[in-house]
């Protein structure tokens, strides 16, 4: 067993995925492309990298309330985000994309984000019993 971060619940459900780990905010509206899933903003340093079935973890939302939208529409493409987990509290706007999509969401973890976690680790969200687990391997 991993180490085991209480979180809040935003959205209810579970995923387990390889995290892609955004350092700052992040955009649904500009910082992934629509059409693809994959991360287009220059400043992110894991531009290229798909976001499908992965869980997104990030600062904080930022931009428009265009970001529920494009959440549902990368669901329907089946391109959406296994879960999302922020370290500031939910965006609403996004909060009802994610409920529309069934995107497990959670965020506020308690002392924050764990030292060391990066893009690749493997994580499981149970929003529902406000978790996330850092799996190993």
């Amino acid at each position: 067993m991993g180490q085991v971060i209480k979180v809040r619940k935003v959205v209810r459900g579970a995923a387990e995925a390889e995290a892609v780990v955004c350092p700052g905010s992040f955009s649904f509206l500009g910082d992934v492309d629509l059409d693809t899933g994959v991360i287009c903003a220059r400043t992110n340093p894991n531009r290229g990298l798909s976001i499908a079935g992965k869980v997104l973890v990030y600062t904080e939302t930022k931009g428009s309330s265009g970001g529920c939208v494009v959440l549902l529409t990368l669901a329907k493409r089946g391109l959406a985000p296994a879960a999302l987990f922020t370290v500031k509290p939910a965006d609403y706007n996004l909060a009802e994309g994610a409920i529309l999509a069934k995107v497990p969401f959670v965020c506020e973890p308690e002392g924050g984000l764990p030292e060391g976690l990066a893009t690749g680790a493997k994580l499981s969200v149970d929003a529902d019993a406000g978790t996330v687990e850092l799996l190993d391997g």
